[in-house]
């Protein structure tokens, strides 16, 4: 599924847009596609990580299990 765009406009310090260049040349990236990484990772960590349903259950699954042994490793 392609992912509707919309273009904006900022400014950032001139240093380090020149090392985000430099950082997207040497990948072969676009500064977008770096620009956009960095902000979904900060979007997520604002938001807190929100596991999948999936996971959850068998995080919680091995909680109660293995509580016992987690107890004694964390000593």
């Amino acid at each position: 599924m392609t992912k509707k765009r919309e273009k904006f406009s900022t400014q950032m310090d001139s240093e380090l847009l020149k090392e985000l260049k430099y950082i997207a040349k040497s990948q072969g990236r676009q500064i977008q596609s770096i620009v956009e990484e960095a902000v979904e990772e900060y979007v997520a960590e604002t938001k807190g990580y929100n596991m999948h349903p999936a996971i959850k259950k068998a995080y919680a699954k091995s909680i109660k299990r293995f509580d016992p042994l987690y107890e004694k490793l964390a000593k």
